[in-house]
């Protein structure tokens, strides 16, 4: 049965961060902190105070800039060293400076440990826990203790490792986190060892802090609050070393609304997404769009089957209300759709199209994905698609012809030049247009065509460009897919082109993007 204090410690600044490919500044840590006090988890890891510059300042400057309303900042740090003293200890002595009211210390609890990495006795081992905590409660510290590689050291000798928690019991600490630092125990294991510590120790809160290296430590973490634990640690994202730890971004929303455990409260939970792709964005490290819960894709639908039902009963193939936790249901168009996800997408536009019109463009983006068409990041070919099937045209531009050449100079610069011949108005107008790449030089010759005419343009970006060969057999001959971004400052969408030739797939995309941002501009 869940603990009804159930506590979320997240670790994201400090475990998080020696995720391979993260680093953060003292000002991302910061702001990141404030994003996970926003979410409302208990407890925040600030970091290592003294194990490094960059954190020994994030907790200077935490003092002045830092105000948590729902967080406590924690300082993170070891037990003294062997066969020293307490007194004079600088990883102590740290985690005093850092002024924070809680701490959390780790302590080897796998006899393997302390004779290979300690090279020390097991009784010393067992002191270096018990002295540390009783040092930093008598300078007024709550202590938290870390037990590194307690289901390990368990399986090794239990008789030790318990006896590591009971040290750091009786000196004070007031959380026990059994912590499966190598990742690879099953959920089934945990839960075993982990009754048998709560059998071992009866008045002391226990935790877990579990990495991911067996793919389990969501799992292992729900089954520890099946049985009680008092705390779950834990990374925003599921950042950490190696394989990263148990990812909170799918632990909560399991916790509050499958569990019923209240963590935090719905209202913060529906923050989720929006925070957690945030903290994507401060690591810059994109957040894999089929992630539970807070990806792009994790309430998104493709099969005619399943969107045809969603539009009678938004519950029908969607475990959890997407707003729950600040997502949304998303319909992709593709061959598997059905006509409901065509007039679905119709009315999310305001265009009006008959179920004659869904069936036509049904059978059109059958027959273009099949010549190699991918239309579910394409939503801007897809929307002008729909509105030429509800009958509308444009007349900003004509194309009459285009043409590009590559130039490679004697000093190795590249120099494309494209020049576009268009009818606008009634008008012949040619424009050209250099660039350092076809698609870049053709960019310019269009834009500088249509500028007078429609100064909205000035606000249009290409922000995307990506090409794709369709089929690697055919070599050089072979059909290519090349998708465009385009961006107006606030809205963004993607549009495509598919042909033989790379120029002529890149303009058909390239055509779609400026032709919608005239429309969306009002032109």
């Amino acid at each position: 049965m869940a603990h009804p204090q159930l506590e979320i410690y997240d670790t994201t600044l400090r475990d998080g961060a020696q995720q391979e490919g993260i680093s953060l500044t003292v000002t991302d840590k910061l702001r990141i902190a404030r994003l996970l006090d926003e979410l409302g988890v208990a407890f925040v890891e600030g970091g290592w105070p003294g194990a490094n510059p960059k954190d020994s300042e994030f907790f200077k400057r935490a003092r002045s800039e830092l105000d948590l309303s729902t967080a406590s900042l924690t300082a993170f740090g070891s037990t003294r060293r062997p066969r020293a003293s307490v007194v004079g200890d600088p990883q102590l002595h740290n985690l005093l400076e850092a002024e924070t009211e809680v701490v959390c210390i780790v302590g080897k609890a796998w006899d393997y440990h302390v004779a290979e990495a300690l090279r020390t006795e097991l009784e010393e081992g067992i002191a270096m826990v018990a002295e540390s905590v009783a040092y930093l409660v008598r300078h007024g510290r709550r202590v938290f203790f870390d037990a590194e590689h307690f289901f390990d050291g368990y399986a090794s000798n239990p008789d030790f490792s318990l006896a590591v928690l009971r040290s750091a019991y009786e000196a004070g600490a007031e959380r026990l986190v059994l912590c499966d630092t190598n990742g690879g125990a099953l959920p089934a294991r945990i839960s075993e060892t982990l009754r048998n510590a709560q059998e071992a120790l009866p008045g002391a809160d226990l935790g877990v802090h579990f990495h991911n290296d067996a793919g389990c430590a969501v799992a292992s973490s729900l089954a520890a609050v099946d049985l009680g634990v008092r705390q779950v640690q834990g990374c925003i994202n599921g950042y950490g070393e190696r394989t990263g730890n148990a990812d909170l971004s799918t632990l909560l929303p399991d916790l509050v609304l499958k569990m019923q455990v209240p963590v935090l409260d719905r209202v913060r939970l529906e923050s989720l997404s929006p925070i957690a792709h945030h903290i994507a964005e401060i690591v810059n490290i994109s957040l894999d769009p089929h992630r539970p819960y807070i990806g792009t894709s994790a309430f998104t639908h493709k099969a005619g089957l399943h969107t045809s039902a969603l539009a009678r009963r938004p519950d029908a193939y969607e475990h959890q209300d997407p707003m729950s936790v600040g997502n949304r249901t998303r319909m992709v168009v593709s061959e598997l759709s059905g006509k409901a996800t065509i007039l679905s997408k119709a009315r999310d536009l305001g265009i009006e199209l008959t179920d004659v019109h869904a069936e036509a463009v049904l059978d059109e983006i059958k027959h273009m994905e099949h010549r190699g068409y991918h239309f579910e990041a394409a939503d801007g070919s897809f929307e002008l698609m729909l509105r030429r099937a509800a009958g509308w045209s444009h007349d900003y531009f004509e194309l009459e012809s285009f043409r590009v050449f590559t130039e490679r100079r004697p000093d190795a610069e590249i120099l494309a030049e494209a020049t576009v011949k268009l009818r606008i108005r009634g008008k012949r107008i040619i424009t050209t247009g250099e660039g350092n790449g076809p698609v870049n030089a053709l960019d310019h010759a269009l834009r500088e065509a249509l500028s007078r005419p429609f100064p909205e343009l000035e606000e249009l970006r290409l922000t995307n460009y990506r090409v794709r060969v369709l089929d690697a057999t055919e070599s050089t001959a072979a059909t290519v897919r090349v998708f465009i971004e385009m961006s107006d400052g606030v809205n963004a969408w993607g549009t495509i082109g598919v042909h033989a030739n790379v120029i002529e797939a890149s303009w058909e995309a390239l055509e779609d993007g400026i032709i919608l941002g005239l429309l969306r501009a009002g032109a």
